[in-house]
């Protein structure tokens, strides 16, 4: 009845006005038998919600390929201006303000892609970025850096829906970095580990991605995100990693003497294969400073675990334990050197994604290489059973330890030769030991020179102070009743006498 009454009321408003409307025209297009609205374009408001909705998905995939296409228009103008670079000065600021505009212009246009469909928040958008310059001009653009953007969005595609959401997240979370450079370094971190989880818990729950895929997706999205931040947190300036880069890169160039038998390692580098895994393991070491993303990172110091362990199968022709591990490790180190050792550490701790440190053999690798350099630091005499006296003279370069004999001379070397150089240093070892006890002997006579005149001094100050007085002793005297015979003189004892009563 209410359409009825609605149709009739529009049929007596036309005849009015003297036009004659025919029934069809006031029905929906999509014929659904709704009336239509002339200001959606004549259908009705549920089949306008659809068709628009449709146009959306459509708009969103056009601009999913204008997108591709722009990214790759900006890496051939990237190629192109590597290629120019050595041109005249004049040609190339008109270059680079051509590419600033171009690019300023491109990144406005993808940004507009993902922001709200309003025309309200389309120019609130556009007045943002006017006011805010785009973090793309101000950085240099790297090959890696596209290759990894456009790897991103390649996989994202197998997600769709979810990966359209996921790109969003990523896009939405470095503006926000972007933003928050003033930040320490742990705010930062800790914002980076707060998006990890986010990210995570949503593909679980609310997108029911299978744990599987929940893994590769976080660990493209730490690719993608790292590489783009890898050059404002790796290594800031308001740490003091760099700092710490130097005292370790000194401390290990100072135990350069350290021997596989200080540190009791299984290892056995004349056997040619065992060498070859050492070399591997080192290069694995030193490798892990190239790489940008903390994922790459812990892979470079698995590869350098797994390296050392086949070493150690080899040389003891059974399986590597634990204990033989640990020192083996703080052998590769001390010998490799690597690069800006504390820095990869706290990046690697700051900005890995949390699940893949707590479990799984990466974390177990990158826990004992952490052990190692803290044991690095702490070196000392007890350490390497030394004593305390050579391990200074070996730290000052006074002198250095015994070499293995294979260690001196090469396979080539006669026989008679070897011998010569081991009775040398044979001689310089009994000279040093010589010197030593000399030294010690001389050390001991001026220490009892020294204790008896503190010993003659003491006793002469006591004699001072409480002097000696010798009397002359004394005559005993006699007894009364013995007889007396140099005194003649003396009258005798008297008698005793009776007397009559």
């Amino acid at each position: 009845p209410f359409f009825s009454l609605n149709r009739k009321k529009m049929n007596l408003k036309s005849e009015r006005r003297g036009i004659h409307v025919d029934q069809s025209e006031l029905l929906c297009k999509k014929g659904c038998g709704y009336y239509g609205n002339p200001a959606w374009q004549g259908f009705c408001s549920k089949c306008w919600r659809e068709e628009y909705h449709k146009a959306r998905q459509k708009q969103i995939q056009e601009d999913w390929e204008l997108a591709e296409r722009l990214q790759r228009e900006e890496e051939e103008a990237y190629a192109s201006s590597q290629s120019t670079q050595g041109a005249q000065s004049l040609t190339f600021s008109k270059f680079e303000e051509k590419k600033t505009n171009e690019k300023t212009r491109k990144v406005t246009t993808v940004k507009k892609f993902f922001t709200a469909s309003s025309r309200a928040g389309a120019k609130k958008a556009e007045i943002q970025e006017a006011k805010a310059p785009s973090p793309s001009i101000n950085r240099q653009a790297s090959i890696e850096t596209d290759r990894v953007s456009k790897e991103f969005i390649e996989f994202l595609k197998t997600y769709h829906k979810p990966g359209q959401d996921i790109y969003k997240q990523c896009k939405l979370f470095l503006d926000t970095m972007n933003h928050k450079r003033d930040l320490s370094i742990e705010e930062q971190s800790e914002c980076a580990q707060d998006f990890y989880q986010n990210v995570a818990e949503k593909l679980q729950t609310r997108w029911k991605v299978p744990p599987e895929k929940v893994e590769k997706a976080m660990d493209q999205i730490e690719k993608y995100i790292m590489t783009r931040q890898y050059k404002y947190v790796f290594c800031p300036e308001t740490t003091d990693d760099e700092k710490k880069d130097l005292a370790v890169q000194k401390r290990i160039r100072a135990l350069h003497w350290v021997t596989p038998q200080m540190l009791c390692v299984p290892v056995n580098e004349e056997i040619p294969e065992v060498s070859d895994m050492v070399v591997k393991a080192i290069t694995d070491i030193i490798e892990m400073d190239s790489k940008r993303v903390p994922r790459d990172k812990l892979a470079c110091i698995t590869k350098c675990s797994k390296h050392i362990f086949n070493a150690i199968k080899i040389t003891k022709n059974e399986p590597a334990s634990a204990d033989d591990f640990l020192p083996t490790l703080i052998y590769i180190v001390l010998k490799g050197n690597p690069p800006r050792l504390q820095s990869n550490i706290q990046y690697i701790t700051r900005f890995c994604n949390p699940s893949r440190l707590m479990t799984g053999e990466d974390g177990y690798y990158f826990t004992n290489l952490c052990c190692a350099v803290a044991f690095i630091e702490k070196l000392d005499a007890q350490s390497l059973n030394l004593s305390q006296e050579d391990f200074d003279r070996f730290m000052t370069g006074q002198t250095s330890p015994k070499k293995q004999e294979s260690d001196s001379f090469s396979p080539d070397v006669c026989l008679g030769v070897k011998q010569m150089y081991k009775n040398l240093d044979l001689l310089s070892q009994l000279n040093e030991r010589q010197e030593r006890i000399v030294n010690e002997a001389k050390k001991l006579e001026k220490d009892l020179i020294d204790w008896t005149d503190g010993i003659t001094k003491e006793v002469q100050d006591i004699v001072e102070k409480y002097p000696l007085e010798i009397k002359p002793k004394n005559q005993a005297l006699a007894a009364i009743d013995s007889e007396n015979v140099e005194n003649d003189k003396l009258p005798p004892p008297l008698q005793p006498q009776v007397y009559a009563g």
